[in-house]
């Protein structure tokens, strides 16, 4: 097979850079924050060497991509708008969405406002979320306060110019310090900023890369977000509660495509936010959720951590739901009730 491709695509307004590997269903790759394409470098090759057409973007504001400058431009339905203009783009009517961290609720939010062109939605790490009974950053700082890192990114210009600052530093200190290798200590400041201080300054700098991450990796990284910056990427957080607005008439509503979620149990999600409570509802929401699968002594970075099992578990799923050939329904299985206690690998 040969390598990863890349190229643009006019899709809802913007440019937006993809790369790709692989012919056959699509399957859309949504990274997070603060990510890139380069994120999926292991899915990439699985899934086209597994019959399938993988595509992953910079989304919106990140990498090669195009950075509209007003904050309001990186709402969720921008965001899912954009997901299904690269399908366009593309000339598909269906896709099977993924995504990882910030990407997991745009690829839940595309399934739940477009179930007649997604196949098939797989979340890492973050679990869909129903709509709170109120904008979420007030309860997060009735909560937690202050200093929690969401609402440290809210003030424009703040977390830009220190993760901008020395981006080298920014990426081996955030990807380590978020990973199963890190100490479980570490899981507190990377949620909360104490006054005075910056986001990075509490994490750790480690002595020596985790096996899943080498120096060439943080290159890429470095290199990618060279012309980007971060401002994009946080723009995302700063519409957290103009999403809550924008996304009252799905109140109560369910998510229904065939799903799986992947999470390790160490990721910092499962600590905050009734992470591990929502763990095993999350089939109430997402009713024909096939499987959750729990990996032990993972971190944040699920995808990057676990390769190898994420890559299994996600074309085990993609597989069960295709239609044998020939057959237009969009999903297989539907009405299934599975269950929603996670499975041990």
């Amino acid at each position: 097979m040969s390598e990863v491709s890349h190229l643009f695509v006019e899709a809802n307004g913007i440019r937006i850079h993809i790369a790709e590997m692989g012919t056959g269903p699509l399957v859309l790759l949504l990274h997070g924050f603060p990510e890139c394409w380069y994120s999926w470098r292991h899915q990439l090759r699985a899934l086209g060497e597994a019959g399938f057409h993988a595509v992953a973007p910079d989304q919106r504001g990140y990498g090669r991509t195009d950075r509209p400058e007003r904050i309001d431009q990186y709402t969720l339905l921008h965001l899912v708008g954009d997901a299904i203009g690269v399908m366009d783009a593309l000339g598909e009517d269906e896709a099977f969405v993924v995504g990882h961290d910030w990407g997991a609720p745009v690829a839940w939010h595309t399934a739940l406002m477009r179930p007649d062109r997604i196949r098939g939605v797989v979340g890492l790490s973050v679990p869909y979320r129903p709509r709170p009974p109120a904008p979420p950053l007030g309860l997060v700082r009735k909560s937690v306060g202050e200093g929690f890192y969401q609402i440290y990114f809210q003030e424009p210009g703040t977390a830009d110019a220190e993760l901008a600052r020395d981006p080298r530093r920014s990426f081996r200190r955030m990807l380590y310090s978020a990973s199963g290798e890190a100490p479980e200590s570490q899981s507190d400041p990377l949620m909360v900023v104490p006054p005075g201080r910056g986001w990075l300054d509490e994490m750790l700098e480690p002595e020596t890369m985790p096996g899943w991450l080498t120096e060439e990796d943080i290159d890429t990284f470095v290199r990618e977000f060279a012309t980007s910056g971060f401002t994009g990427g946080l723009n995302w957080y700063r519409n957290i509660d103009r999403n809550w607005e924008l996304t009252a008439p799905w109140q109560g509503a369910r998510v229904q495509p065939a799903a799986l979620y992947v999470v390790g149990d160490r990721d910092l999600t499962l600590k905050f936010g009734g992470g591990r409570e929502l763990l095993n509802k999350l089939g109430i929401f997402v009713p024909n959720l096939r499987r959750t699968v729990l990996l032990p002594g993972c971190g944040h970075w699920t995808q990057q951590e676990r390769p190898q099992e994420v890559n299994a578990a996600i074309i085990e799923f993609l597989m069960g739901v295709q239609e044998p050939s020939g057959s237009g329904s969009r999903s297989a299985g539907v009405g299934h009730q599975p269950e929603a206690e996670p499975d041990q690998h």
